[in-house]
């Protein structure tokens, strides 16, 4: 089973009681679980249909990286 970016900073959050993280590796370690999440949320969301205002049209189709740009960064597409 994949490990989602919260489980992995959790896992981090364990190891660093052995050996304290300074402000700059838990930087470094919060960056990249919020990279994790975006991957995670784009292939989650993978190619996606829109659905036109008619019934049984189709505008057209969207990213998984769009969505989350448009969902998580307010950038119009």
């Amino acid at each position: 089973m994949k490990e989602t970016a919260v489980e992995w900073l959790e896992k981090i959050r364990q190891a660093q009681k052995e050996q304290p993280f300074d402000d700059y590796e838990w930087k470094i370690a919060f960056n990249y679980a919020k990279e994790m999440e975006k991957q995670q949320i784009v292939e989650a969301h993978e190619n996606k249909l829109k659905q036109s205002r008619d019934t049984g049209n189709y505008e057209y189709w969207f990213s998984g990286k769009d969505y989350y740009n448009k969902t998580f960064k307010n950038t119009e597409q």
